[in-house]
């Protein structure tokens, strides 16, 4: 298995099992799975609401002798209604007392924007706080405290742009180490990955499937990354399940990818992608798709009833 490395030496494991709408009751097989197959690389979020069962199935495949602690990569994130100084140890707290764990690898920022406390998804404009209220630095310099107190080895950022990263780049201090953002090949982000590539950031690309199992409304239309041409006729180039060639092609471009499965032959075969070889042909074949899609937009987030709008999210 590949890995990214850290500044400091660290290595993190190209391929990580996400957990993002993997359900309780499921979740906790699926990361001991994951673990008995040969994953090192677990992905979690407080916003889950399933980290209490991530970290039973951690703490089952330590017993059983699959693996200690240090070698496994875990990532966890900073909800948005935790972006004040005084509120970013407790949540990390509550995570490490959920995962059953003394630290975390990774600890992000999962959005830059931020809630009121107890507000788990805004439902009017009160329930959020504006820049000027809860300014990002003052989140981030709450995020270098964890590192520094040890409970979290590496600090970063998900689904911030290039403007966001500029601002906290800025700031005194441990820069941020991942980005972790939407990343498949209708939205390679190309722009991204070449500003965090000369800003020493390395990157995740999380719904690398395009969000197949999203349910919502909105995505009815959506286009189908899984049944694109372009990816069936690598898929059956290289003999190889379509999921496979697009978990393939993050790992090709040197960006750790988290697919998210509660499958045990999916989760296996989502693995074995990482032995998959695309050529330049093939790489050229996926960038000229034709296709661009973005199918995370942060609507929920950017409605009329809030300070902030996409342009605090992504780039143009």
């Amino acid at each position: 298995m590949k890995n990214l490395s850290f500044k400091n030496g660290d290595k993190l494991p190209i391929l990580g099992l996400g957990t993002w709408k993997s359900k309780p009751g499921e979740v906790s097989q699926a990361v001991f799975w994951a673990i008995e197959a040969g994953y090192r690389h677990i992905d979690c979020a407080a916003v889950y609401q399933n980290e209490n069962e991530v970290g039973e199935g951690i703490a089952k495949a330590i017993a059983a002798g699959l693996v200690k602690r240090e070698e496994l990569f875990v990532t966890s994130k900073l909800w948005n209604n935790s972006h004040k100084k005084e509120d970013v140890l407790p949540a990390l707290q509550k995570s490490l007392s959920d995962l059953k764990l003394d630290y975390v690898d990774l600890y992000l920022v999962h959005w830059p924007i931020a809630f009121k406390a107890g507000v788990g998804f805004p439902k009017e404009r009160d329930d959020f706080y504006t820049y000027e209220e809860v300014p990002i630095a003052e989140t981030w310099k709450a995020m270098q405290e964890l590192q520094a107190k040890g409970l979290a080895k590496h600090i970063g950022v998900s689904n911030f742009n290039q403007a966001k990263l500029k601002e906290v780049l800025e700031i005194p201090g441990q820069t941020p180490e991942m980005n972790q953002v939407e990343m498949q090949p209708y939205l390679p982000q190309e722009g991204l990955v070449s500003f965090c590539e000369e800003h020493g950031i390395l990157m995740t690309a999380y719904s690398p499937l395009g969000s197949p199992d999203s349910r919502a409304e909105k995505h009815v239309n959506d286009p189908k990354l899984l049944t694109d041409p372009v990816v069936i006729e690598l898929a059956n180039k290289h003999q190889v399940e379509a999921g496979q060639i697009l978990i393939a092609w993050s790992i090709a471009r040197g960006i750790a990818v988290i697919p998210k499965s509660v499958n045990q032959g999916r989760i296996i075969g989502n693995l074995a992608a990482a032995k998959i070889n695309l050529d330049d042909h093939d790489m050229m074949e996926l960038r000229d798709i034709g296709i661009s899609h973005r199918f995370i937009d942060g609507s929920f987030f950017t409605g009329d009833n809030s300070p902030y709008n996409s342009s605090d999210l992504f780039d143009k």
